[in-house]
């Protein structure tokens, strides 16, 4: 029997079914509540990294995107599985150019805040927080005039058909559409649901987030994707939450290393003082 350990949440549980599912035929979730505000996604991953370590779950499900740079030792992110589409979308309206001056775009993301204003600086971006359905509950009720959320989630909840368009300006963060596996390394057999290209792709964006000392809360965006001829394209972006100065690059080459070289040319074109 193996045990996943995963957050209460509708989306997580959805997530970690999926994992523990493709695992194994016998199986158990786990669910771990932690301590704190709810909307720390770190605290997530470390409570589920201290049950790990405790022996109370064999292997964590986290979305890739909340997984800080660094680890709980003695413990990895041992599978990628492939990924959904890691881009963001808008609700509520079919694209940023439609809406109105003035227009409320609700998120709780600085990285979206951030990559909003600065295409959109005439719209007024509003926190709107909770779980995805009270999200598009406060959408519905006038509390904003568009959301962005992930399409990942959006999919994986059964809520495609909220999806008004797709924001291809806004860079996703690190990790986006993608599931972190993590558990002590070789402690439990998950071959059968690696996906190479996207795990390599993850992990070069992770690369870059850690070359800035960015994190989930940091307006940072990376996003890297596999080019016929075997190289692979990461796109970055770095602002200040205002919007009104930001730094937009991309580069192609081998994946290995390639989030450390994208980091460099940032930090060459100013991304820390902007970062700070």
């Amino acid at each position: 029997m193996i045990r996943v350990g995963t957050r209460g949440s509708a989306l997580a549980l959805a997530q970690a079914s999926w994992v523990g599912e493709h695992l194994s035929d016998a199986y158990e979730i786990v669910t771990i509540d932690a301590v704190g505000p709810v909307d720390d996604k770190s605290r997530w991953v470390s409570t589920l990294e201290r049950a790990l370590l405790d022996g109370e779950i064999d292997v964590a499900v986290h979305s890739a995107k909340d997984v800080p740079a660094e680890l709980a030792g003695g413990l990895s992110l041992v599978a990628i599985p492939p990924r959904e589409d890691p881009r963001d979308a808008i609700c509520g309206a079919p694209s940023l150019s439609a809406l109105a001056s003035g227009a409320r775009v609700g998120t709780s993301s600085l990285r979206r805040a951030a990559q909003i204003r600065a295409a959109r600086a005439d719209v007024e971006v509003v926190e709107v927080r909770g779980n995805v359905d009270t999200r598009l509950r406060k959408l519905a009720d006038g509390e904003c005039d568009a959301l962005v959320l992930a399409v990942a989630g959006l999919v994986r909840l059964g809520r495609g058909d909220a999806v008004g368009g797709i924001l291809e300006e806004l860079v996703p963060a690190a990790g986006q559409g993608a599931l972190a596996v993590e558990a002590r390394p070789g402690s439990v057999p998950v071959a059968g649901i690696v996906d190479t290209e996207d795990f390599a792709c993850v992990m070069a964006e992770r690369e870059l987030t850690r070359a800035l000392g960015a994190s989930c809360n940091t307006p940072v965006g990376a996003h890297a994707r596999w080019l016929d001829g075997g190289e692979a394209e990461l796109t970055a972006w770095v602002g200040r939450v205002d919007g009104s100065v930001w730094i937009r690059d991309s580069m192609r080459g081998e994946v290995d290393g390639l989030g450390g070289l994208v980091a460099e040319r940032l930090v060459s074109a100013g991304a820390l003082e902007l970062l700070r």
